[in-house]
């Protein structure tokens, strides 16, 4: 492995140490089915373990308390002003947690406003397409030049239906050029 020490260091998000925890579940699940000697097995599994506890503890260290706010946006209960309180709380580098409430059904158009600011692109995806979504969050994501946007608002029914219109006419504009090439 090559080795770039300052090059291109991303910041830690939660999206990130969360996928991290993940796979070391699924490590250890199979050390665990595995058939080796015993002490070496048990020697495995502690330093899995340790390395899940370790990710937990960033997890935490990110977001105090990560896994039961986890856990309450993925309710069905959930309400969603709990949504907006968990979505203000939360700092900008939980990925996770944010990407989640921009995706659930309950979340409040103010909180998706609020949001589509993130830096984040998959959670500006996840509100261009949600049906929650308010016309002018829409209209701002679809001048958005970081990414296409525009794309995910055509089809969003609370576009204004002119911006839908112009939206889908630019695509398919697209398409025909596309087509010729």
């Amino acid at each position: 492995m090559v080795r770039n020490p300052s090059k291109n260091k991303s910041p830690r998000t939660s999206q990130i140490v969360f996928g991290e925890r993940q796979h070391l579940l699924r490590v250890l699940d199979s050390v665990e089915r595995s058939a080796l000697p015993a002490p070496r097995l048990d020697q495995e599994r502690r330093m899995i373990e340790q390395l899940i506890h370790a990710r937990t503890q960033e997890l935490n260290r990110i977001n105090q308390g990560w896994d039961e706010k986890v856990g309450t946006v993925l309710s069905a209960e959930v309400k969603p002003e709990a949504l907006e309180t968990l979505s203000r709380q939360a700092p900008k580098e939980d990925y996770y947690l944010l990407r989640l409430i921009s995706e659930h059904p309950k979340v409040m158009a103010k909180t998706l406003a609020r949001l589509s600011h993130h830096p984040y692109s998959a959670i500006r995806e996840n509100i261009a397409r949600h049906p929650n979504t308010d016309a002018s969050t829409l209209s701002r994501l679809s001048r958005d030049r970081s990414q296409p946007l525009w794309y995910l608002v055509a089809f969003n029914p609370n576009a204004p239906a002119p911006l839908r219109k112009k939206l889908q006419e630019r695509m398919r504009r697209l398409g025909e050029k596309t087509a010729t090439q």
